[in-house]
C-alpha cells in the first residue's frame, strides 16, 4: 500500500511523555519489585521453554513486561495471577512477532498466515480426536517457540482461572487471529482501508484478550450472564478499542519506517488527503471520543451493581496502567514533533 501525503519523510522525533492532549487518566508508578519479581519469573519461564529465536537480543528486557503488567492489573490478587497474565501477554507478541510481521526479519510472512494460526489458536483450544492423533498433536504444538509459548501459558492461566474465565480467554484469541489475518489479507492485496474499516480491523486485531481477564487476575469471576450482557460486551470494546488506538499514536514514528505498515494515522491521512500531523492531531480526537463515551458509559453500568463497577474499573485500571507503559517506554516509543 502506498504512503500518504507526507509520509515519505516522515516527522522529526524529538518528544517522550504523553501524547499532549490524549485523554486519559495518570497512574501511580508501578512497584519496582513487583515487577522485577514478575520479570524474574518470566525470563525463568521463558528461557526453559527456549521461545526466543536466537536472533533476538534484548528484546525481554526491553519491552518490560514486568512493568506492564503490574500497570495494568494494579488490583492483583497475587503475583502467581501477575505472572500468568504476563506470560499471556508475552505468548501474544511472541506469535505476532513470529508470524505476523513481515517487518521483524524474523521469518514471518503474510502469505500462509491463516494456516500457522490455525494451529498456534489450537495451543489455546485442544484438538479432540484418536488417543494417537492427539498424542501427535501434543508433539506438534512443542516444535516452535510461539506453538510452546501458547501451550503453557495457557495451561498456566486455566489452573488460576475458571472454566469459563479460560473459554473467554480462548474466544478472545480467536477474534485476535481474525483481526491478524484481516491485517495481512489487506497487505497482500495492496487495499487502502477506509477509516471505519480500518478501525473494524483493529476491533479484533487488539488488546482485547488481555482486558478481558481483568477478573481473572483479580481473583474473581464476573459471571457469564453478566459479561454477555450487550453493555458490558460494549464497554468491553470501547476499552479495548481506546487503547489499541493509543498502541498506535505512541507506535507511529517506529512504524513509517514500513510505508505498507497501517496504523490509523496514516489511514486518515490516506483518506482525508491530509499531511501527517494533521491526520495525527485527529487520531487523538477519535480516540478522546471512545475514550469519553468508555466513561461515561462504565460509569452509568457501575451505579447498580457492584461486581459490575469493579469489572469496569478493572477494565479502566489496564487502559490507564497501558497508557502509562506506553507512555514511560523510551524504549520503544518516541513521539512525533507535532507540538
Amino acid at each position: 500500500m502506498p504512503g500518504p501525503p507526507g509520509a515519505v519523510a516522515g516527522p522529526r522525533t524529538r518528544r517522550s511523555g504523553a501524547v499532549p492532549g490524549l485523554r486519559h487518566r495518570p497512574v501511580a508508578p508501578a512497584d519496582a519489585g513487583r515487577a522485577s519479581e514478575v520479570d524474574r519469573r518470566l525470563e525463568d519461564w521463558a528461557r526453559g521453554l527456549d521461545l526466543f529465536p536466537e536472533t533476538w537480543s534484548g528484546d525481554f528486557s526491553g519491552f518490560q513486561f514486568g512493568r506492564a503488567v503490574v500497570l495494568q492489573h494494579p488490583g492483583a490478587a497475587d503475583l502467581d495471577r501477575l505472572t500468568a497474565a504476563g506470560k499471556l501477554l508475552l505468548a501474544e507478541n511472541l506469535v505476532d512477532s513470529c508470524y505476523c510481521e513481515e517487518d521483524e526479519g524474523r521469518g514471518a510472512s503474510h502469505r500462509g498466515l491463516g494456516g500457522r494460526l490455525v494451529l498456534a489458536q489450537s495451543a489455546l483450544d485442544p484438538y479432540h480426536g484418536t488417543p494417537e492423533l492427539e498424542e501427535e498433536w501434543r508433539q506438534g504444538m512443542h516444535t516452535d517457540g510461539p506453538l510452546r509459548s501458547y501451550f503453557w501459558a495457557m495451561k498456566d492461566f486455566a489452573a488460576l482461572a475458571t472454566p469459563s474465565q479460560a473459554t473467554r480467554y480462548v474466544h478472545d484469541m480467536a477474534r485476535l487471529h481474525l483481526g491478524y489475518l484481516g491485517e495481512a489479507g489487506w497487505a497482500e492485496t495492496g487495499y487502502r482501508p477506509r477509516v471505519w474499516e480500518y478501525l473494524v480491523m483493529r476491533q479484533f486485531n487488539n488488546f482485547r484478550p488481555c482486558l478481558s481477564i481483568v477478573d481473572a487476575v483479580d481473583g474473581y469471576e464476573l459471571p457469564e450472564a453478566l459479561y454477555s450482557r450487550p453493555e458490558v460486551q460494549r464497554i468491553t470494546a470501547l476499552a479495548c478499542n481506546a487503547t489499541t488506538i493509543v498502541n498506535d499514536l505512541y507506535s507511529f514514528t517506529k512504524e513509517l519506517g514500513d510505508p505498507a505498515h497501517l496504523n490509523l494515522p496514516v489511514v486518515v491521512a490516506a483518506n482525508e488527503r491530509c499531511g501527517l500531523k494533521a491526520a495525527y492531531l485527529r487520531s487523538v480526537e477519535i480516540h478522546n471520543r471512545v475514550m469519553e463515551s468508555f466513561e461515561t458509559e462504565s460509569a452509568l453500568l457501575s451505579a447498580g451493581s457492584p461486581v459490575l463497577a469493579r469489572y469496569a474499573q478493572g477494565l479502566s485500571d489496564w487502559v490507564a496502567g497501558n497508557h502509562e507503559w506506553h507512555a514511560t517506554n523510551s524504549h520503544r516509543y518516541h513521539l512525533p514533533d507535532y507540538w
